[in-house]
């Protein structure tokens, strides 16, 4: 059974060298993701996604990084960008079935997380809800988290709803081995 397609259509292998190459750097020799393709194929959308600057570690752990862009893409819906870090970083990152789970039911009062991951969730729910921090965010945030570190988390909730967009406005068909939305 095959997938259905996007709204756009994704760019096929063979790629450009200078496309494949930088395919390359963002997947370190995994297929490219859909979402890639579909950028890659529009010069100027693939360079303003790419110079985003937000596909590198930063000053979060991989932990904190991965709690953030969950939360974000949970909230906007986004099962293809969820699914996709899911499957990839939750191991890596130490997230618990517990607490990937929390990341689309739950909420910052959810027993799994500790207090400066709360703050994490908290922020990332006003930044969705309110597009701000309200006061006691920012007060939570900055007991956890210096300034880089807050600008950051920041950053990550405003990209990854920009990714969610994307994912959901072009119906992206899901990756075959990305992590699916825990169920009710």
């Amino acid at each position: 059974m095959s997938s259905p397609m996007p709204r756009i259509a994704p760019l096929e292998a063979p790629y450009p060298p200078e496309i494949q190459a930088q395919l390359d750097r963002i997947m370190r020799g995994a297929p490219p993701l859909m979402l890639f393709r579909v950028m890659a194929g529009h010069e100027r959308a693939w360079n303003k996604f790419r110079a985003g600057g937000l596909l590198d570690p930063g000053p979060l752990s991989l932990r904190q990084r991965e709690i953030v862009i969950d939360r974000t893409c949970a909230l906007n819906k986004c099962e293809y960008e969820w699914g996709v870090h899911v499957a990839i970083f939750a191991a890596p990152a130490g997230l618990t079935g517990d607490e990937v789970r929390a990341t689309v039911l739950g909420d910052a009062t959810s027993a799994c997380w500790s207090p400066a991951e709360q703050a994490l969730i908290a922020a990332v729910d006003a930044l969705h809800r309110h597009a701000t921090l309200g006061d006691a965010e920012f007060a939570a945030l900055s007991a956890h988290y210096d300034e880089a570190q807050i600008l950051e988390i920041m950053l990550l909730c405003g990209f990854y709803r920009t990714v969610s967009y994307l994912a959901n406005g072009l119906r992206l068909p899901l990756e075959e081995n990305a992590a699916r939305f825990p169920q009710v």
